[in-house]
């Protein structure tokens, strides 16, 4: 009777264990670069979006996640770590006083500001997420072109 009992249970946690599929999403870094900044003021910050109709996003509340680092010789760098894979799209601002903050002239922005895919913006060019975004499947390396008004 004992061998049935244990025959049970190792038919038991065989199909326990089976029922729960290990899914073992793969993790990507993304390395975000931008050079010819005008200067080596402030920060610059780099804004990372996962989702459809996240851009624009002047006022920085739809995003994924959002890194700063320093200007170092008229250049910047970040690098995103453990990003499922997908579709993302990079805004990056040249914060030259570090307040976090878009500035703008008439309509158009004075401070730096540039977006995967992009080589221009304006009026007629607006960045939207279709347009910015790149799929990201394994470790991954981009730079982003600076746009200053």
């Amino acid at each position: 009777m004992k061998k049935i009992i244990v025959i049970f249970q190792l038919l038991f946690i065989t199909v326990l264990c089976s029922s729960f599929q290990y899914n073992e999403e793969k993790q990507c870094t993304l390395t975000v670069k931008v050079n010819d900044l005008r200067n080596s003021d402030g920060l610059v910050q780099f804004t990372l979006y996962n989702t459809e109709n996240a851009l624009p996003d002047e006022e920085f509340k739809k995003y994924y996640r959002k890194l700063c680092a320093k200007v170092v010789d008229n250049s910047s760098e970040v690098t995103f770590k453990n990003l499922p894979q997908g579709k993302y799209a990079v805004n990056i601002l040249h914060d030259e006083d570090g307040d976090g903050t878009i500035k703008k002239g008439f309509i158009l922005p004075v401070e730096g500001v540039g977006f995967s895919n992009y080589q221009s913006i304006g009026l007629s060019n607006r960045p939207t997420f279709n347009k910015a975004s790149f799929m990201l499947n394994s470790n991954k390396s981009i730079e982003i072109f600076i746009i200053y008004m």
